[in-house]
């Protein structure tokens, strides 16, 4: 193998940069990492939500109620086919949505797998258990947290406005990539409503270990929230100072 003097690169970056060659080929054990990535990024997108254990570790974090909904897909291949029916909650969740006698709330959490339900497994808690107990602080009221099968962004704008919240937070698996097949990302919407577009909304993306911390995250999406709070708006109209406002601080 002829060595590649880019290789140096590689301490700052998991992406794949100065691999060497082989011949007019790449190396045969970067073929089989390659391989190997490409897979975990293809079983990311098939993985399902754990709601057993989601259901029993919120319950335990949490007095908050929890619901159980899943979208208008069917199945698998139906939900990466037709992805406005993972924008819309099934005939039966809706109704359970709408025989609740709920208040008004000032923000709803909700967790749906997107493309890859592993990032929501993982990652979906520690974002929660950083976030609800400083909500809980000032006061804010929170809706039930509902988890969603097979659910797309938008899903959340029903659950949403059904449940009488003012803002709304999904976390979602993001499209996994070669070097990130759990990567979660969270989409925040200010009065949801059906029918929404994304310039509607705000996004803090990349949530994983390897990418924006935990922490980071939590803190991005509490300044988002709140500042939805105090101007009554999300989405493009909305400048997103945070990271001017961390170099100040």
């Amino acid at each position: 193998m002829q060595p590649d003097a880019w290789q140096f690169l590689q301490n700052y970056t998991p992406a794949r940069i100065a691999r060497g060659r082989t011949g007019h080929s790449i190396p045969t054990n970067e073929l089989l990492k390659f391989q190997a990535d490409h897979a975990q990024a293809r079983d990311a997108v098939y993985s399902e939500l754990n709601t057993t254990d989601l259901n029993e570790l919120i319950s335990k974090a949490f007095d908050l109620q929890i619901l159980n909904l899943k979208s208008e897909v069917k199945n698998s291949s139906q939900y990466l086919q037709r992805p406005d029916l993972g924008r819309t909650l099934s005939q039966i969740s809706k109704q359970e949505l709408m025989s609740i006698n709920i208040l008004e709330s000032d923000i709803c959490f909700v967790l749906t797998d997107g493309l890859s339900a592993e990032a929501i497994n993982h990652h979906a808690l520690p974002i929660l258990e950083i976030l609800i107990p400083k909500l809980t602080t000032i006061n804010w009221k929170i809706a039930p947290i509902c988890i969603v099968e097979q659910g797309r962004v938008a899903v959340a704008d029903e659950i949403g406005f059904l449940l009488k919240s003012e803002i709304v937070v999904v976390l979602i698996g993001e499209r996994p990539g070669l070097t990130s097949p759990n990567s979660m990302g969270a989409y925040i919407t200010f009065r949801p409503n059906v029918g929404m577009t994304d310039e509607s909304r705000n996004c803090v993306s990349n949530i994983r270990p390897e990418g924006m911390d935990f922490q980071m995250a939590a803190d991005k999406i509490l300044y988002l929230i709140t500042e939805m709070k105090t101007i009554k708006l999300s989405g493009v109209n909305l400048k997103d100072e945070f990271k001017e406002r961390i170099l100040i601080d």
